[in-house]
């Protein structure tokens, strides 16, 4: 029966992590840790807009219209993520299931290579769209971090630094399917774009945490 992580408990997700079925796996698990950045990033937009009842002209109008949308988005990407977890795990699963084809004629290992490679690009594709998805997280993170709060301006690094790890995790994911698959081309594309996401990934998280930082730096 396919994975459910929305509807599984904390202790549910991690005690199926923890045994020793092959799924769900890393690439699952970076997509569960993104979704809880995205839920952290809500919650600071979210307590920051709950602030306006008490003092409504704090900031301009258009601040508030700026963390609703950040709440509406972050609230989206973390249904996405856990989606995702499912995805990878499907991914996976999918793979094996390529290995286990017969190869007893010339035509059947044919068919099991074709298929192995077919699969190995799926497991790819799966945590690099959640690269992707955690990138947009961080982006979001740094945007709250601006406008949030003061009350919750760690919780808005807090989720910059898991959706940078979760990103990276996901990408390392990415890798190892990568180094399985014999289409040059396709593994070259995904080298450059994986290089390229991790690179950014580091340079948004640095920005939010030393916007948080100079938040809560205690005075000399």
């Amino acid at each position: 029966m396919p994975m459910n992580t929305a509807t599984l408990t904390i202790s549910e997700f991690a005690e199926r992590l923890a045994s020793e079925a092959p799924t769900p796996g890393g690439g699952a698990a970076a997509a569960v840790v993104g979704s809880l950045a995205a839920a952290l990033v809500a919650m600071v937009g979210r307590v920051t807009l709950k602030g306006r009842e008490k003092t409504p002209n704090e900031r301009p109008e258009e601040e508030y219209e700026q963390l609703a949308a950040i709440v509406e988005e972050a609230d989206e990407l973390r249904a996405q993520l856990l989606k995702l977890a499912d995805e990878d795990a499907e991914a996976f699963e999918r793979v094996l299931a390529a290995y286990r084809l017969p190869k007893g004629t010339d035509e059947e290992k044919a068919r099991r290579r074709e298929a192995i490679q077919r699969a190995l690009k799926g497991a790819a594709e799966v945590p690099y769209r959640t690269a992707e998805l955690c990138y947009k997280v961080l982006e979001l993170a740094q945007h709250a971090a601006d406008l949030s709060s003061k009350h919750v301006v760690s919780d808005a690094g807090t989720a910059a630094s898991l959706a940078e790890a979760a990103l990276h995790s996901a990408l390392l994911n990415v890798d190892i399917n990568l180094k399985a698959i014999k289409d040059e081309k396709f593994t070259h594309v995904y080298h450059k774009k994986r290089e390229d996401l991790a690179r950014e990934a580091r340079v948004r998280r640095d920005a939010t945490l030393a916007i948080v930082e100079d938040w809560i730096r205690p005075e000399a």
